[in-house]
């Protein structure tokens, strides 16, 4: 493990033995989400915060103060993580204000539905919903409607890889961009990476099973899950958006990041994959001023950029 990260992640209590409870998960991430932001400040002052309860689903729109008269951004769907069943958009302003900022751009996070009491597909349509709603009002939003771009998280980044399917497969919306971090994107846990980890102290094998069967409303693994819901069991990945993957060298969804981007590049899609050595899921957020969280942070700025605001 990275020297930076290992005294944070030695601090994590080492429990006995995992019980999924959804109110006892949710709990605990408000919990550490509301350090993050604390770490980050709390409200950034060239970020302006407006919930929207007009949209299908409610959402937060994070908008820098700092643009021209007239100056059209790109947008950008953020999709939180939370192992599919936690954490609201509110749990997540620290990120929504930093692509804002340094993007910049607006940044849109839905309030999608979570599971087990909202399983696959509810929390994709709610985000599909929302990014119809942002191509729609694109001009009242101040957006181009040809620079969108999506994000996600964990979990997050799953349902953002599964919407960029669904965008392409529906033709509502053409994306620009997609930025699947640390993603879940495979329930059957088929690969070295997802037998190796099995640290409670971190997002393991154990809590990823559990996450997906709430997410699916069954046991994961067997036939039939659709590609929209894990994105890894996708037959044809042609037409998609370029993408921009990350996911740390100790993760348990190492493997099927890199094998994903890997079958992007074979079918044609623009596509940057990121695995950072000795680095576990969410190192980020749990040692945000180490050096390889900042690189991190750093790239995925980068490629955001190079991505929506290139010369047209």
């Amino acid at each position: 493990m990275d020297p930076e990260l290992r005294p944070a992640f030695e601090q994590i209590p080492a429990p006995k033995r995992y019980v999924f409870d959804p109110e006892e998960i949710r709990a605990g991430a408000q919990a550490r989400l509301a350090r993050f932001n604390e770490l980050a400040g709390g409200p950034h002052p060239e970020v302006e915060r407006t919930d929207r309860a007009d949209a299908p689903v409610p959402v937060r729109v994070y908008e820098p103060l700092a643009r021209g008269d007239g100056e059209l951004l790109p947008a950008i769907l953020f999709v939180h993580g939370g192992g599919f069943v936690a954490n609201g958009t509110s749990s997540w302003d620290y990120a929504g204000d930093r692509h804002a900022r340094t993007v910049p751009a607006v940044v849109v996070s839905p309030e999608y539905r979570v599971a087990p009491e909202n399983p696959f597909p509810a929390p994709l349509e709610d985000c599909y919903a929302t990014l119809l709603w942002i191509a729609q009002a694109a001009g009242e939003l101040g957006v181009d409607p040809d620079r969108i771009a999506v994000v996600g998280e964990s979990s997050g980044g799953g349902i953002a890889a599964g919407l960029a399917l669904l965008a392409r497969d529906r033709g509502d919306v053409r994306l620009a961009f997609q930025m699947p971090l640390r993603a879940a994107l495979d329930d059957r846990h088929d690969t070295r990476s997802s037998r190796e980890i099995v640290d409670l102290r971190t997002w393991s094998r154990e809590r990823s099973l559990a996450a997906w069967g709430a997410y699916l409303g069954r046991e994961p693994g067997g036939s039939g899950t659709p590609a929209y819901a894990a994105p890894a069991r996708a037959d044809d990945l042609s037409g998609l958006p370029p993408a921009y993957l990350a996911v740390g060298q100790l993760d348990v969804v190492l493997d099927e990041n890199v094998d994903y981007a890997r079958r992007l590049m074979e079918a044609g899609v623009p596509t940057e994959l990121h695995v950072y050595a000795g680095a576990i899921h969410n190192f980020e957020n749990l040692s945000p001023n180490a050096r390889i969280s900042t690189d991190s942070l750093l790239d995925q700025k980068h490629a955001l950029i190079r991505a929506l605001h290139r010369p047209r």
